[in-house]
């Protein structure tokens, strides 16, 4: 017998969907995604401490969807206006 069977798997899945709900589960994993890349990128330099400077090339970062579609902000008035209403 295996200690882990498919059904543990749903039945685990189930119980997060109720708990917290399917709206919530999306942002919950964004949120856990971004604390391993940190952790990540800390034990990298945890190792690199001890090595002499060596130049680190990064590589680019992609956008999610929400930064994509983002709109500028628009501001609501120039600071000329503030002044002059003052």
């Amino acid at each position: 017998m295996s200690a882990i069977t498919p059904w543990h798997v749903i039945l685990v899945v189930l119980a997060f969907v109720i708990l917290f709900g399917s709206k919530k589960l999306p942002d919950a994993a964004r949120g856990l995604g971004r604390s391993l890349r940190i952790f990540k990128s800390e034990v990298k330099e945890m190792a690199n401490d001890g090595k002499p400077d060596a130049p680190v090339a990064e590589a680019p970062r992609e956008l999610s969807a929400s930064e994509v579609a983002a709109p500028a902000p628009v501001p609501t008035s120039k600071p000329e206006d503030v002044q002059k209403s003052a």
